[in-house]
């Protein structure tokens, strides 16, 4: 999770390029049809949910209620509420199930932000990569800080906690990720 711009894909790319996709996959769920809003808000989840031996990368994941859901109001006040009371308890199911459950939130500042946003306004190789959404988004600043803040405050907990990476620079961002990671999860040569 984190910040339009932070550089959430590109470390998502870095991961999963050299690993098989057999057992490494990415879940970036698009907008909740008709029957998927009707659901459970975490059902639509735990069907990419991974099997013993696999790895799910979530780009953007069921954090994006208390995100972009509630500073863009497409939910309501009993959704958003209910899903921060709710979340602890569906991760604590998760990892008492055996999956191992990482949480990184990409933090970039406000000023590395614009920059990389007017970088895709101006770049024809990268206007692909904003929307009229993401443009809107720069207009609320405090609201999603504000959002980011309190979701922490609910869902940052001893069993699952985020990890805060610092994403001003890309590489480094990267780098730091990838490790961290290879040192949360046991693995064997």
């Amino acid at each position: 999770e984190g910040r339009d711009a932070a550089g959430k894909g590109g470390v998502i790319k870095r991961i999963t390029e050299s690993l098989n996709p057999r057992i490494c996959r990415i879940t970036a769920l698009g907008t909740p049809t008709e029957k998927e809003r009707g659901q459970w808000y975490f059902q639509r989840y735990a069907d990419h949910l991974p099997a013993a031996g696999e790895m799910v990368l979530f780009d953007r994941s069921w954090y994006n209620r208390a995100g972009v859901e509630r500073v863009m109001e497409f939910c309501t006040e009993d959704e958003y509420w209910d899903f921060l009371r709710s979340c602890p308890s569906f991760e604590t199911m998760l990892i008492r199930s055996g999956i191992i459950l990482i949480k990184y939130w990409f933090s970039v500042s406000d000023l590395e932000q614009e920059r990389r946003f007017k970088q895709r306004i101006e770049d024809p190789t990268r206007r692909w990569k904003i929307s009229s959404m993401d443009v809107e988004s720069r207009t609320k600043w405090v609201e999603y800080s504000k959002a980011k803040d309190e979701m922490f405050a609910y869902t940052d907990t001893k069993q699952s906690p985020w990890f805060v990476v610092e994403a001003d620079d890309k590489r480094r961002a990267r780098l730091n990720c990838i490790a961290h990671l290879l040192s949360m999860i046991p693995y064997e040569d």
